[in-house]
């Protein structure tokens, strides 16, 4: 049975966990409406650009969560405190290795040409963000991007490696590992 829904914030979580679930090319109608445990007419009148203003609406939600607690964190704290913040962060956005990351199901499936600006923007504000924290607590501007690219890269890399493995102790451990490479 369909349930009640007060705002168009309530659902885009829900929407997340379908895309997260089956990519954008797997998110059917049906499937979006089981996962949300809306009607049609509701998922239509929340989103009247269908599927597409579902996905935006999702990749906004992600973007403003991680302005808000990694990227500004990273440029307005302590580079320290901003790094630590930033790992803490996502360790707890993707459930300690539990969650995978909704841009980068984006960024690989057949979805990618459709959302490639707004990927390719989330990954390159982290490095950015995370570069400037290492250029203020010292580190050449070129090794300072060299080492935020490897550590986006190791994020990334080990929510994938955890879950092939069933073991979301491992992307804490890589988290820990990234910490003390950008100490």
């Amino acid at each position: 049975m369909a349930r009640t829904i007060a705002e168009r914030s309530d659902v885009v979580p829900r929407l997340a966990e379908v895309f997260r679930s089956y990519g954008y090319e797997g998110a059917s109608l049906a499937r979006i409406t089981e996962g949300t445990g809306l009607g049609k007419g509701s998922i239509y009148h929340f989103f009247p650009g269908g599927k597409e203003e579902m996905a935006q609406a999702v990749l906004d939600d992600i973007d403003a969560w991680f302005r808000e607690r990694v990227f500004l964190p990273l440029r307005q704290s302590a580079a320290p405190d901003g790094v630590a913040a930033m790992l803490r962060a996502v360790g707890q956005y993707f459930m300690s290795g539990q969650r995978v990351c909704l841009v980068g199901v984006f960024a690989l499936g057949h979805e990618r040409d459709r959302f490639a600006q707004r990927v390719r923007g989330y990954f390159d504000e982290w490095i950015v963000a995370l570069a400037g924290a290492l250029e203020r607590a010292g580190r050449e501007p070129a090794q300072a991007r060299d080492l935020a690219e490897e550590a986006v890269g190791a994020i990334q890399g080990a929510l994938v490696l955890a879950r092939a493995a069933g073991q979301p102790a491992l992307f804490m451990r890589t988290l820990e590992r990234v910490g003390r490479r950008l100490a």
